[in-house]
């Protein structure tokens, strides 16, 4: 098992030299490893011991993991600083979970509170995924997101709160840090609902144009037309969409 996930961190890290490097100086590997031991005497019925390795694991990695989170096989927690995996959280195999991730509740609820998420799920910086939830296999989820509802497999998610999109591109969840073309859905909308108040004030020129007395303010409404619509198109660009 330790051999698939040092296989794992040099596919998908390029970052990665030699296997001695990866071994000692990858904190995401070194928790992991952690966890199995400690998960493993929690579910045997071991006391204490469990949540103390856990907690030696949080002091040298900077990554806390219950001992009662079930984490796949091939699970690379990159830089790792931050990350918090609740008790019962599921992790599928082959995902990829970036620093300061959240798998967390959303309150004092007992039973299953934590996300479940399926396998190849790549899970961005700082995002929080709260509540027991089921993310599908192959997900995206972009960094500083919050998701607190399903998300169903083959899907990308951004936002506060996080929206879910289809995947324009399903070839690209083989390319996991290709984060960049993640798909801005709210400036999407937002340019969508411009165009459309585009068109309508066309309509209205055309038909003031039409008429026999157009009003006599127009110009300073064309003015602050124009400006706003500079407002608009940089926030748009700026957003790259």
């Amino acid at each position: 098992m330790l051999l698939n996930d040092l296989r794992t961190i040099y596919e998908r890290d390029p970052a990665a030299r030699n296997w001695l490097e990866v071994l000692f100086c990858y904190p995401g590997l070194q928790a992991v490893v952690f966890h199995r031991l400690a998960h493993w005497l929690h579910k045997i019925g071991i006391p204490f011991i469990p949540r103390f390795i856990s907690q030696i694991s949080r002091f040298l990695t900077g990554i806390e993991i219950h001992p009662g989170a079930k984490i796949g096989n091939s699970v690379f927690i990159d830089h790792g600083m931050g990350v918090v995996i609740g008790e019962t959280a599921i992790v599928g195999d082959y995902a990829l979970i970036y620093q300061g991730v959240t798998l967390g509740g959303t309150g004092k609820e007992t039973g299953k509170r934590h996300p479940t998420l399926g396998s190849h799920v790549v899970v961005g910086a700082g995002a929080k995924v709260l509540g027991n939830i089921f993310i599908g296999d192959r997900v995206r989820i972009g960094a500083g997101s919050v998701v607190l509802r399903d998300a169903p497999s083959d899907t990308t998610v951004v936002g506060i709160p996080g929206r879910i999109t289809r995947q324009e591109n399903k070839s690209l969840t083989a390319d996991a840090l290709a984060h960049g073309k993640l798909r801005d859905v709210e400036a999407e909308a937002i340019r969508a609902l411009f165009e459309r108040v585009k068109a309508l004030e066309k309509q209205v020129q055309e038909l003031e144009t039409q008429s026999s007395s157009p009003a006599s303010h127009l110009d300073s409404e064309e003015v602050e037309s124009c400006n706003t619509d500079w407002v608009i198109a940089e926030f748009l660009d700026g957003a790259g969409i």
